[in-house]
């Protein structure tokens, strides 16, 4: 006979594909939606599992191999059941806001697999003996309920454990929040030193639990901008160690005060992001929407077109052309831009021409098909579309070419870092005039990049990229001003080396940028040639036969983390105490310095060497469950 179809996610009948994909439809009939990968792929084997059962062929007779191996299927995922409830009922004990929840689907979870032990009860029986039991063969439908019932609770019970994790990190963002308002009223270095020791190991704790809901995350637009977000913290961690101690060595500096609420205010943000992207909140109205690229436009209005194939009907002559239109509208990003050159915008304006042109012969095809009552697309109409098609595509192309270009351009010219160099020999000499005239080209340079990114939004290709475009940008924007404020902050004060270390940072952080534009300008090149590869998935969940992360590996890497920065304050402490020192050649001041310098690197050392061998063994594990 036929294969029986096995259990689907919903409904009574399944769908086939699931063993290989439980996740076609990730909504159950209890409201549940699966959205983080470890989830997804922990349900996997047992789905494998159940289809076995519901998937045998409907002999008559079953030797009893057949009926030995389905009794060991069937107690396999019943024994797998039992130990994945006593972790869910563990978890429930420890977390009473989650007790009633998590009982009652660890309780339909137990009576699912009771069940399905007791429906594939055949092994030790011999068919002629299974006369008058029910069992998987005599009562399939009760097979299909037990099979829905568990994967129902199963997934309850992960969701409902995800929520555990979401709320970590609520936590450990409240408790940074906290401390980073302490930091920002401190009055003394001594006092800040001992907050920030606080800060920095709160922020090793958040780094780590946001990294693994990154990388678990299904959805990859939140993906990329839970990424920009950490990137925002990770960078602006140090910025606001020196820009802080800027302060409190100056405290009268106007300069310097701006250069720290700036730092201190784009924290927050970050933090706001990353707890709406884990919660789905909509705390400032909406989540910010995408702006529209002209990509998407394209790719839109093609899709629009083909369609004409089989529906003439499709949609009206004038919402087509008033898509068009809005397209083109969109090209004037570049067409206006004073960094465009004259043959640059002719080209883009000749496109755009030749898209209506053609878009005008498409339609007039299309209302005489209509007029004369065609079930399908004509000959006239067929070569309008094919020609249609061919002109967006030159246009999109051309656009890719003027922007990727242009970054590619600037990247070179920037590489050259001749504004930040002048800017920093300005300000050491305390050359004010000096500093406002580079301040100057500095914010030319700036504008240029922001646009450029706002252009490579357009051609970007993805939805994931277009959040790092926008990411580039707005780091563009706020870090160029606060260069220029730090700037400003060592001319008023060119002997302070803190002030001196504070513009450092920035314009690291400047430079760190243009490398992560490189980087995004060649996942651009890839989306638009088709060389963009799968990327390798990451499992907050073990995956069979990989071993749960040893505790002794996190806390070592976590120590590692928080030595980083305790080193780190010890060099600034350092470097502060010398300012003190009248005689600048001290040989142990000297010494210090150089200690203080070679364990921060050899740290920075030492930390890359430990992530490469913790990612390539080991995953972080939210709970462990074994089928």
């Amino acid at each position: 006979g036929a294969a029986a179809q096995p259990p689907s996610w919903s409904g009574l009948k399944l769908s086939a594909g699931m063993a290989s994909s439980p996740c076609g439809n990730s909504n159950f009939d209890s409201g549940l939606e699966i959205k983080t990968r470890s989830v997804e792929q922990t349900l996997i084997p047992l789905v494998s599992q159940i289809t076995t059962l519901i998937n045998h062929k409907d002999k008559p007779k079953k030797s009893e191999r057949t009926l030995a191996a389905i009794h060991r299927v069937g107690q396999a995922v019943s024994v797998a059941v039992g130990r994945f409830v006593a972790v869910g009922e563990a978890i429930a004990a420890e977390n009473q806001e989650l007790k009633d929840e998590m009982g009652q689907a660890c309780f339909e979870a137990r009576r699912a697999g009771d069940a399905i032990a007791q429906l594939t009860d055949v092994g030790s029986a011999l068919p002629s003996q299974l006369d008058g039991r029910v069992t998987v063969f005599s009562d399939r439908t009760a097979m299909v309920k037990a099979a829905r019932l568990l994967l129902s609770s199963v997934t309850k019970v992960l969701v409902l454990a995800d929520r555990i994790v979401i709320k970590q990190i609520i936590t450990s963002r409240n408790k940074v929040l906290v401390t980073l308002d302490h930091l920002e009223r401190v009055s003394t270095f001594q006092e800040f030193v001992q907050i920030f020791s606080q800060f920095g190991n709160e922020m090793v704790e958040f780094a780590h639990l946001t990294g693994d809901r990154q990388n678990d995350l299904k959805d990859e637009k939140k993906k990329a901008r839970m990424a920009a977000a950490r990137a925002v913290l990770e960078k602006c961690t140090m910025m606001l160690l020196t820009a802080s101690k800027t302060c409190l060595r100056h405290p009268d500096c106007e300069s310097a005060r701006i250069n720290k609420d700036a730092v201190f205010h784009r924290m927050r943000c970050a933090l706001e992001q990353v707890i709406e992207i884990v919660t789905e909140a909509r705390s400032s109205g909406e989540n910010r929407i995408l702006p529209a690229s002209i990509y998407n436009g394209i790719k839109e209005f093609k899709s629009g077109v083909e369609c004409l194939r089989e529906n003439l009907y499709f949609l009206s002559p004038q919402s087509m052309s008033s898509q068009l239109e809005a397209l083109v509208e969109r090209t004037e990003d570049f067409t206006d831009s004073a960094y465009t050159s004259h043959e640059q915008r002719q080209a883009i304006l000749g496109l755009c021409q030749l898209a209506r042109q053609d878009t005008q012969q498409l339609v007039h095809a299309w209302v005489e098909a209509q007029s004369v009552h065609a079930k399908e697309a004509t000959k006239d109409m067929e070569v309008a579309i094919l020609k249609t098609c061919q002109s967006v595509s030159d246009l999109r192309r051309e656009l890719h070419k003027v922007a990727v270009g242009r970054a590619s351009d600037l990247l070179k010219v920037h590489g050259e870092q001749l504004p930040l160099r002048a800017l920093k020999a300005a300000g050491a000499e305390g050359n004010l005039e000096e500093v406002a005239e580079y301040s100057r080209t500095l914010t030319e340079q700036k504008e240029q990049l922001v646009e450029t990114c706002r252009l490579l939004c357009h051609v970007s290709g993805t939805e994931p990229l277009e959040i790092t475009c926008i990411h580039a940008e707005e780091t563009f924007h706020v870090i160029g001003p606060q260069i220029i404020s730090a700037a400003q902050t060592l001319a008023l004060h060119p002997s302070s080396k803190i002030a001196k270390e504070n513009l450092e940072v920035f314009c690291e952080a400047w430079e760190s940028q243009l490398c992560d534009m490189a980087l995004l300008l060649r996942e651009i090149n890839d989306v638009f040639e088709g060389r963009r590869g799968d990327k390798r998935p990451y499992l907050s969940l073990p995956r069979p036969g990989v071993s749960v992360t040893p505790s002794v590996l996190i806390n070592e890497q976590t120590s590692m983390a928080k030595l980083g920065l305790e080193l780190r304050l010890l060099s600034s402490d350092v470097d502060t105490e010398v300012e003190k020192w009248e005689d600048q050649e001290h040989e142990i001041v000297r010494q210090s310095q150089s200690l203080a310098s070679m364990a921060y690197n050899m740290y920075l050392f030492t930390r890359y060497v430990i992530l490469c061998v913790f990612l390539s063994r080991y995953a972080f594990t939210v709970f462990a469950v074994c089928l």
